[in-house]
């Protein structure tokens, strides 16, 4: 059984960019614990003769074979990108430019 104080809610709402009030913090933190627990019951499923395998369905991957063609050029994949800075995205010493995305 999983213990719920053993439940971080605030570091999992933190992770996921998510506002929760603390009637909210409560209910999550009983919900991941039932969901814990049920999960924590395959714990509980004897494997002992059952043979390992990759995948269930026995079907292996089909890959083509490798054919080298020719790539798009630098030049041509900046031609709609702005040399300016401030614009989104940019092109910056030939490699395209974007603003940050995560906050520190």
């Amino acid at each position: 059984m999983v213990k719920t104080s053993d439940i971080d809610v605030k570091k999992v709402a933190k992770l996921g960019n998510l506002p929760l009030s603390a009637d909210e913090e409560m209910a999550y933190k009983d919900q991941l614990s039932k969901v814990l627990d049920y999960v924590s019951q395959l714990s509980q499923v004897d494997t002992s003769e059952v043979e390992a395998c990759f995948n269930v369905s026995n079907n292996s991957d089909v890959l083509r074979e490798d054919e080298i063609k020719d790539s798009l050029l630098q030049k041509d994949a900046l031609t709609n990108v702005s040399k300016k800075k401030d614009s989104v995205p940019s092109d910056r010493q030939g490699f395209f430019a974007a603003k940050g995305v995560f906050e520190e």
